[in-house]
């Protein structure tokens, strides 16, 4: 508990994209730290804005604002009518008459058109560094909202605060909030489903506070090891209520039939933890080697989630195995010495307890003959069953291909979340803001040919590209204080700067080697999509290399859009490689384990086949690849390789006790099934609380992944059974005739000598 109080939100581009990399390192070296700002933009709404009183209470909020600590600048018409009333009468005063602000406004197109988009919107601009910490820009926005509120806006106006720090503070923020509902919702639907489907235990509750101690080791190991918490990260842990509660069932329901047979509780803990403790083991291994195929991603979050469910699993193992066998051993050791059982049975009326007793019994006796009928059909018809399975995989493996991919952050969210809203609002007003940020490294700042080739590659990009709309740099302000044209010497250029004030040429040059240009292209994220963006990037490459930039200068194209789609198309695009990789793990460490082709690729095949049907089942239900829906493939393998991995267990157990092959799978199917089922059951109902989380992301991804363990199960209790019974008869009756034909060989030598 120590340790979770050290667990750190994280939602920025660090999320996406690992620290290390060269696409980072320009976006974050190169932009975000030199040139890159955010801003917290206050949006006002009213019938009239060009008036005084509105203009003097902006005035009031700028002022508040300005003393607070981060905050590089503030931009807001009040300032710049104060300037330009300067400029006109010496007096850096707001004018007082309604008059007087109309006219400055109007008269100024080119200065006012951004902030006063039209007669009924003004937005005041609070810029922070665009490196700016989570907790710096939080501070920010509080500031902010305070400033708003001593300001004394007219009431006839609506005030916004919005921008991109506002909605990542609020996101973190529902983050925060939906994880304890989602953690809640995932223990309420725990207690039901054990309540239904545990009962032929006595205390069937006990494997979910087993679990949630398991949790809680969990986030203390997230708080000490330092894995922050993302919209990906928060879904791991009803994930692991859902996965790691069937280690505790398991534990549970094999240390119940042990103690049934009466052969003392020392020898029943020891049987439990011979028999089912290297099984769940085994399962948990290959559960985690499914799982070890996201640390492949590129995308940090992912990773995080792979860590997180890795060690996630294995702290519910050690709750369950240390914590859980001890507690139900205590329990039954008390239950017979408690004198209040003792009373309760004597005044409970003869034969009710019996009665009880035979009721549960028949229960589960049902149950078992249900299982051993649906085993003895599948095996029936085992060519029929396999053919089946078979041919509905590959079909979904291709209608897969079929599947889209959704790329727009603002998607994952909740549609209804006021930051989001107020965010696309000020977009409607506004128009686009999103950006194609080039680095340009050049031998001086003020060579003019440099800042000719700009001006000039910028006026062929915007006039010849469709989604580029305008561009920005120091060329702008250079050509303004000279006459609307480029000094032709170095000194002019030289000369101009020193006229620039510092605030407006930080925004575009650092030092005397680095220059940006910004094209900006609208609303591309939600208009172009990925591949748009992508397609634009690489039209203006192909740009420079037809109008290539004076000599000992070189370009990089970077900024958040183009950080965010490269990341996104690898994450979507490696979802394939990481599921075969995920296969080709488990796989290798079945055949490490056991040492037996059989026993290795047998549990693989109905995974396979699941994440076949996994496929058709997106396609079918019109559900996008996103972040989290693009690591199903490794968490299908994950939780559902265990069933098979159980079943194969206690098959060969079974078998192994002299069974033949058909009686080792009923006795599989009835004593294992029940058990499973239930632990099925409760993946499902833990997957389930993810449904009702109001980030669409995570809800989408709930609704696939309660559906493919739902096929898990069905796979483990159709395809399983026909398949180990079809291939280890195969392969005794193939031993039996290599020993047969050795016999032969042996008695024929003997004959002729």
């Amino acid at each position: 508990m120590q340790g979770a109080q050290k667990i750190e939100m994280a939602s920025g581009t660090e999320t996406f994209v690992g620290k290390d990399s060269p696409l980072y390192q320009d976006y974050d070296h190169l932009y975000q730290k030199i040139f890159q700002t955010q801003s917290i933009v206050v949006m006002v709404e009213g019938n009239e804005v060009k008036n005084a009183e509105l203009m003097k209470a902006i005035d009031r909020l700028e002022h508040q604002v300005q003393d607070t600590e981060g905050v590089i600048e503030t931009t807001s018409p009040a300032s710049l009518i104060k300037t330009v009333n300067y400029q006109m009468t010496g007096r850096y005063v707001i004018p007082e008459s309604d008059e007087e602000i109309e006219a400055i406004i109007d008269q100024n197109p080119d200065i006012f058109s951004q902030i006063v988009p039209d007669n009924t919107h003004v937005l005041i601009s609070v810029v922070m560094a665009g490196s700016a910490s989570d907790t710096a820009q939080e501070d920010i926005l509080h500031a902010t909202e305070d400033a708003v509120s001593f300001a004394e806006f007219p009431p006839s106006y609506t005030i916004i605060v919005t921008g991109d720090p506002a909605f990542s503070v609020n996101m973190n923020a529902e983050m925060n909030s939906s994880m304890g509902i989602l953690l809640g919702l995932s223990g309420i639907f725990m207690v039901i489903v054990l309540f239904f489907v545990f009962r032929h235990v006595r205390w069937g509750l006990l494997p979910l506070p087993v679990v949630l101690l398991g949790i809680v080791y969990t986030f203390g190991a997230m708080g000490y090891i330092g894995i922050t918490l993302s919209m990906v990260s928060m879904a791991a842990f009803p994930i692991l209520i859902g996965v790691g509660i069937d280690y505790a069932i398991q534990f549970h329901n094999r240390l119940e039939e042990e103690l049934q047979k009466n052969g003392g509780k020392g020898r029943a803990v020891v049987e439990t933890i011979k028999n089912t403790g290297p099984a769940v083991l085994i399962a948990l291994g290959m559960t985690g080697l499914g799982f070890v195929s996201l640390f492949t991603s590129s995308v940090p979050m992912i990773r995080d989630f792979g860590k997180l469910l890795l060690i996630g699993i294995i702290m519910c193992y050690l709750s369950s195995i240390f914590v859980g066998v001890v507690t139900v051993s205590l329990f039954d050791k008390y239950s017979k010495k408690n004198p209040l059982r003792k009373v309760a049975q004597r005044i409970k009326p003869a034969g009710i307890g019996k009665k009880e007793k035979l009721e549960k019994k028949r229960s589960g006796h049902r149950k078992e003959i249900l299982l051993q009928k649906t085993t003895d059909l599948t095996i029936r018809y085992d060519i029929i069953v396999l053919g089946i399975a078979g041919l509905l995989c590959l079909g979904g493996l291709y209608a897969d291909q079929s599947v889209a991919i959704q790329t727009d952050v603002e998607t994952f969210v909740p549609q209804d979340m006021p930051a989001l809203v107020d965010l696309q609002h000020m977009g409607d007003i506004m128009g686009g803001t999103d950006e194609l940020n080039l680095i340009i490294k050049v031998e001086d700042t003020a060579n003019p040919d440099v800042l000719k080739w700009m001006d000039q590659f910028s006026e062929h990009e915007v006039e010849g590209r469709k989604h580029i709309y305008s561009a920005s740099s120091i060329v702008s302000l250079v050509k303004e204080k000279n006459g609307g044209t480029i000094p032709d010497t170095s000194q002019e250029v030289e000369e101009i700067y020193a006229e620039i004030p510092e605030a407006q040429k930080e925004r575009y040059m650092y030092g005397k080697n680095m220059l940006l240009l910004n094209f900006n292209i609208g609303n591309a994220v939600s208009d172009i999509k990925v591949t748009g963006i992508q397609e634009l990037t690489n039209i203006v490459k192909q740009d420079m290399q037809w109008m290539p930039a004076p000599p000992g200068t070189t370009v990089t194209i970077t900024g958040n859009n183009v950080v965010f789609t490269e990341v996104i198309t690898a994450l979507t695009s490696g979802r394939v490689a990481m599921t075969f990789l995920g296969l080709a793990l488990v796989l290798a460490g079945l055949y490490v384990i056991y040492r037996d082709w059989l026993k290795a690729i047998v549990p693989i095949i109905p995974m396979f086949i699941v994440i076949g049907w996994s496929g058709g089942v997106m396609y079918y239900l019109n559900i996008e690849y996103t972040p989290m829906t693009a690591t199903l493939g490794a968490l299908i393998l994950g939780v559902g390789s265990e069933y098979a991995i159980l079943m194969m267990e206690r098959y060969f157990e079974e078998k192994d006790a002299g069974a033949s092959p058909m009686e080792a799978i009923h006795m599989t199917s009835s004593k294992i099934g029940t058990a499973i089922i239930a632990s099925g059951a409760t993946t499902v109902f833990g997957f389930l609380a993810l449904v009702a989380s109001p980030f669409p992301m995570i809800s989408n991804f709930g609704k696939v992944t309660v559906i493919d363990v739902m096929l898990a199960l069905l796979a483990t209790f159709v395809v399983f059974p026909p398949l180990i019974v079809l291939l280890d008869t195969w392969r005794d009756k193939r031993r039996g005739a290599v020993t047969v034909e050795k016999e032969t060989k042996k008695q024929i030598q003997g004959a002729e000598i």
